[in-house]
């Protein structure tokens, strides 16, 4: 396959998902090899490696000369079968290698995609099955690096059946076959092992240019431990086509019980969390990200958001954030990008408010000149100012440790890159 041109669509695929946001419980992955890659290397202004400034928790940071970490992923889908009525028989497989320093150094390779898909089945109006370990819903918002739902996993199901005026998947999960016990008492300390049930409806027109995607897991704990809950979520997530050349994304999402994600990395919902939480833990998430590219050369990535999670041992912890990434391109290969972030976490069971703002400015050497355009090279300095309260979170979060002590700011600066293909 001519490379050069393999690039176009899976570019203008990783766009679309990543701009707009759409649920594509069906969105396929393109013949041939494919990945991801982010490294960087920096210091601050207290010394020893780069810094980052975060409150950690449930909350998510902004990413722009902000991340100390090292990700890969790379795979490879073929179509390995073709029937004769057309049905296509497509295979992925994905490894990733994640480390939390600026040297990949010895991060374990770990495999996350090993499925087959049944494509453009007569008997599902063109629709598609699929068995085996896949990504399956992974939406984010690209500056906090937030899969807002994640519905990854080992299952199988049928995508984007063809319902009304949408399209309707299922999907069919074993989330872990585990559960860690205290070795002593054999009492079960921690479970996440649960059966997990997917209904997506996506694509149903409400406005001109605007559609609504629903999704719903539904969770049922293993085992016979009496202590282990079912859980549940739901969340509606409205897209906005042709906004000053973009897209708008909102989102209301609720969760109960392991259907919290409370449990599993980074704020997502979708995948199950601890079937140890009951029906009284809870999280609530309402989001707004607003992509724009008014221009050729300007383009803008905005977000609002409040996050909760609430028991009733510790109470609620409530973060909210506001932010937003410009960039302006002054040639083909040439932008210089900056980054605002906002956030705050309160929490019941600690005093005050913890607060963070995070700036970075970024020259960076580009593809081409749009917002999505990858791979992008950046020079970066991040100047991050907190207060009293989000201290010891600060130093908590970073990965260089307590570099800053009992100063509420610092300053760091480095070399990253970014680039999927």
């Amino acid at each position: 396959m001519n490379r050069k041109f393999a690039l176009k669509p899976l570019g203008a695929s990783l766009a679309l998902a990543l701009a707009c946001g759409s649920a594509a419980a069906a969105e396929r992955d393109i013949e041939g090899f494919h990945g991801y890659l982010r490294a960087g290397v920096g210091n601050s202004n207290h010394g020893g490696n780069q810094s980052c400034y975060g409150l950690g928790g449930i909350s998510m940071t902004y990413r722009l000369g902000n991340e100390c970490d090292s990700f890969t992923e790379l795979g490879y889908t073929k179509e390995i079968a073709k029937a004769d009525n057309g049905v296509s028989f497509v295979a992925t497989v994905w490894a990733t290698a994640y480390k939390n320093s600026s040297d990949f150094g010895d991060a374990d390779l770990e495999l996350t995609k090993g499925y087959v898909e049944a494509r453009g089945l007569p008997f599902l109006n063109g629709g598609t099955a699929w068995a085996g370990k896949r990504h399956y819903l992974r939406p984010d918002i690209h500056i906090l690096d937030l899969q807002y739902i994640n519905l990854n996993g080992t299952g199988a199901g049928i995508d984007r059946f063809p319902l009304g005026p949408g399209k309707i998947s299922y999907a069919f999960f074993k989330d872990n076959d585990f559960n860690s016990t205290d070795p002593a008492t054999g009492q079960v300390i921690d479970s996440l092992s649960a059966t997990r049930q997917n209904i997506l409806y996506e694509d149903l027109p409400v406005n001109p240019g605007g559609t609504i995607d629903v999704a719903a897991t539904f969770i049922v704990a293993e085992g016979t431990d009496k202590t282990t809950h079912n859980g549940w979520q739901l969340s509606m997530f409205h897209h906005q086509k042709d906004v000053m050349g973009g897209n708008n994304k909102f989102g209301v999402q609720y969760g109960v019980g392991p259907g919290t994600g409370i449990g599993v990395c980074c704020s997502r919902m979708g995948s199950s969390g601890s079937t140890l939480l009951g029906s009284d833990y809870t999280r609530v998430r309402v989001f707004d990200e607003l992509y724009l590219q008014p221009t050729r050369d300007f383009g803008v990535s905005l977000v609002a958001l409040y996050h909760r999670d609430k028991n009733d041992a510790t109470g609620s912890t409530t973060w909210t954030t506001i932010g937003g990434r410009p960039q302006y391109a002054f040639t083909d290969n040439f932008k210089l990008q900056a980054e605002l972030g906002v956030s705050q976490v309160k929490s019941d069971a600690t005093p005050g408010t913890a607060r963070l703002t995070k700036l970075t400015i970024a020259p960076t050497i580009a593809l081409a000149r749009d917002f999505w355009s990858r791979p992008e090279l950046r020079l970066f300095a991040t100047y991050g100012k907190w207060n009293d309260a989000a201290t010891p979170m600060v130093n908590a979060f970073n990965n260089s440790g307590p570099v800053y002590g009992k100063d509420t700011s610092g300053f760091s600066y480095g070399v990253q890159l970014e680039a999927w293909w």
